[in-house]
């Protein structure tokens, strides 16, 4: 049943497929498949059709589906069907703080945070593998060792470790509860009526193209998300935001801000990496596009996160510093306010 097969061109990979019987009465898909698969729960299910992973006739599907015989029910993850065996790698991480309990790493744009069908190699659990040798928990099956929660290949900054099962399960609620205190910085397109402002609608993977997310207003369709953001500084078109999470979607900030028509600057996948706010002068166009090759990923950093600690109960904070290639970029748009306002 766990077949390899990749569907379309999106590198999606199926792990199960089940032809409904030609004599099966009206069923949700997440009771029927809690009767077919092994060792999995009804949650985990639900959970997998909320993130479009569950496909009926190649059409994602909600968890309450009914099925119909001679449905064509196929599970799909971005992942071959196999285990991952996380191999340690001495690969040199900035690791800013560290007990027995935990670790925090500010994470490199670029790096990869666990291992996924084409990254099987260099990421940062590879890293905290080779790190880690001597501790259980990075010497266990599971895919996620140590993680609580992710941030993007391309976007930078504060990333928590778990050191221990009891401390992954206690911070992990924590995420789950949204006790945390998550804050990023963002630079997007276009200026702002206000100062601040609260987005507040569900994500869900795009039923079109499945590796990016989008924003479904109605809520009938993927996972409440909601972003506090409030302006730093304006730079005519495009402005530095900060960004406090009160929940933690896959992609929530950059598909939010899409959502509100201020997509990431050079964001590539939700629209950011073209020119959407300006001028048609072609100086103003090469300004961009050095800035683009400045900052050659979506202008987005994890700058700080909040929580309490797992064996202490003590209030932890980590800030971090603006990567370089981020600064450069902010600091470009500053000098074009500038010169700007001198002309």
């Amino acid at each position: 049943m766990n077949n390899m097969q990749e569907t379309e061109d999106n590198q999606l990979f199926e792990h199960f497929k089940y032809t409904v019987d030609k004599g099966q009465s009206p069923l949700r898909i997440d009771k029927y498949l809690f009767n077919k698969i092994e060792n999995i729960s009804r949650n985990r299910i639900q959970e997998t059709a909320s993130s479009g992973n569950i496909l009926v006739n190649e059409k994602a599907v909600k968890a309450n589906y009914k099925v119909k015989p001679d449905d064509v029910i196929s599970i799909v993850f971005e992942y071959p069907p196999r285990e991952i065996k996380i191999i340690a790698e001495d690969i040199p991480i900035d690791i800013v703080y560290e007990d027995d309990e935990l670790l925090i790493v500010n994470k490199q744009p670029g790096m990869v945070v666990h291992p996924s069908y084409g990254h099987y190699s260099g990421t940062l659990l590879n890293a905290l593998a080779y790190h880690l040798k001597d501790n259980k928990l990075f010497k266990s099956d599971d895919q996620r060792p140590g993680l609580v929660h992710r941030i993007d290949k391309n976007t930078s900054g504060i990333l928590l470790i778990a050191k221990t099962e009891d401390a992954k399960m206690k911070l992990s609620k924590q995420f789950f509860d949204r006790t945390t205190e998550r804050r990023y910085i963002a630079l997007v397109w276009g200026d702002f009526a206000d100062e601040e402002g609260t987005i507040t609608g569900h994500i869900g993977r795009n039923l079109k193209n499945r590796k990016v997310m989008s924003v479904f207003p109605e809520a009938d369709y993927g996972k409440h998300a909601v972003t506090h953001y409030k302006v730093i500084e304006r730079y005519g078109y495009v402005t530095q935001i900060e960004c406090k999470l009160e929940t933690g979607r896959t992609h929530q900030i950059r598909a939010h801000m899409k959502y509100i028509g201020h997509p990431l600057f050079n964001d590539e996948e939700y629209g950011g990496e073209r020119i959407l706010k300006g001028t048609t002068f072609t100086k103003y166009k090469q300004f961009v596009q050095n800035c683009f090759n400045v900052l050659p990923r979506q202008a987005l950093h994890a700058k700080s996160l909040g929580f309490i600690h797992p064996k202490t109960d003590e209030k932890m904070f980590f800030d971090s510093e603006i990567p370089d290639d981020m600064a450069a970029t902010i600091e470009k748009w500053q000098n074009y306010v500038k010169n700007r306002i001198s002309e």
